[in-house]
């Protein structure tokens, strides 16, 4: 496996608990941060991934079909937008 060094910088709270965990596993720091690294990427490429195969070739005018059957009601008691909630938006 090759590696290769990275200049990491970590808040201390963070690089204590980091080391502490570490420690409970019973391997070093740079192991532990490997490791979290490496699940963090699994868990975002394999979220990815289920979310492409997910869509399958939707499109927007697929969601646009949708919504277009949803019916146009007023909101239900307490489901009101609250007033001038735009104003951040414009």
């Amino acid at each position: 496996m090759s590696k290769n060094t990275y200049p990491l910088k970590l808040p201390a709270s963070i690089k204590a608990a980091a080391a502490r965990l570490a420690k409970e596993d019973g391997v070093s720091l740079n192991q532990w941060i490997a490791s979290a690294v490496a699940q963090k990427i699994g868990v975002v490429e394999t979220a990815a991934e289920f979310l492409k195969k997910r869509a399958s070739g939707a499109t927007g005018d697929d969601l646009i079909k949708i919504l277009d059957e949803v019916p146009d009601n007023p909101p239900m008691e307490g489901d009101e937008l609250p007033e001038g909630w735009m104003k951040g938006y414009r």
